[in-house]
């Protein structure tokens, strides 16, 4: 009995790793694993929350920490491209994408904030704009309007530079990534007993927060600047369906 039950956690083992291989033609084994731009998604997300966990422990983890934001933001350019080239671009994806530089930036400033290093005010702007311009695109989605193409929600080619624009998201990331990476150079090099720079003068440690402050309320304000076209366009929406609600429920109050 012992042997055939050795025997059958094996064949389930090798039915594991004959599903996670396939053969090509030649008949050599190939990983069949295909990244889409929702597992990349999931991925950069996974990194972030890793990195976040790394800091604060100790200078060198928080130097990993730091690549490994890198690594998060450098996946969020990358999700895109592999949508766009292997045309798998869907409303859907677009929606896991934008949660997923929800949870990414909200971690972050959060946690950096808990530390005393950038305002509490800071994660509470990015989770209320991002909580507002998502509930109106959702309305917008309804409508039958979603992020891009002939029908999209922002018709406007100003909100669109501003907004769905190469340009401007790659901006905006590189903002938020040249953010969080300063904020955890800064952990590993100034604080902590065993900090890297060990103790440094009052003046330099004013400079270093200046930097710091900058940054953080420069990816703010560049954060509000791409939400304002989002907000003033869906709020049509939102605002079109409030008649058409109360309609209804008159209409049901009358007919109990």
């Amino acid at each position: 009995m012992v042997f055939l039950d050795c025997f059958e956690n094996t064949r389930v083992i090798y039915l594991g790793i004959g599903r996670a291989l396939a053969f090509s033609p030649a008949g050599t084994p190939s990983l069949t694993m295909t990244w889409t731009p929702n597992k990349i998604t999931f991925s950069r997300v996974f990194l972030g929350f890793l990195a976040v966990v790394l800091f604060g422990k100790n200078p060198w983890l928080n130097l990993l920490g730091v690549a490994l934001t890198v690594s998060a933001i450098a996946l969020d350019a990358l999700d895109g491209h592999v949508a766009r080239t292997k045309k798998m671009a869907t409303p859907e994806g677009a929606q896991i994408d934008i949660l997923g530089d929800r949870m990414i930036e909200n971690m972050y400033f959060t946690y950096f904030a808990v530390m005393g290093m950038v305002s509490l005010w800071l994660p509470m702007l990015f989770f209320a704009r991002g909580a507002a311009t998502d509930f109106l695109r959702g309305i917008a989605m309804k409508a039958g309007h979603p992020g891009w193409g002939a029908n999209a929600m922002l018709q406007n080619k100003w909100a669109r530079a501003v907004v769905v624009s190469r340009w401007s998201r790659g901006a905006y990331a590189s903002l938020k990534c040249l953010c969080f990476c300063y904020l955890g150079l800064e952990l590993a090099l100034t604080h902590g007993p065993v900090a890297l720079l060990g103790p440094v003068t009052t003046d330099l440690q004013a400079t270093i927060r200046s930097g710091a402050h900058l940054l953080a309320w420069t990816a703010a304000a560049f954060c509000v600047v791409r939400g304002l076209p989002v907000l003033l366009g869906g709020w049509k929406y939102f605002a079109e369906r409030l008649p058409a609600q109360a309609t209804k429920q008159h209409t049901e109050g009358h007919a109990a």
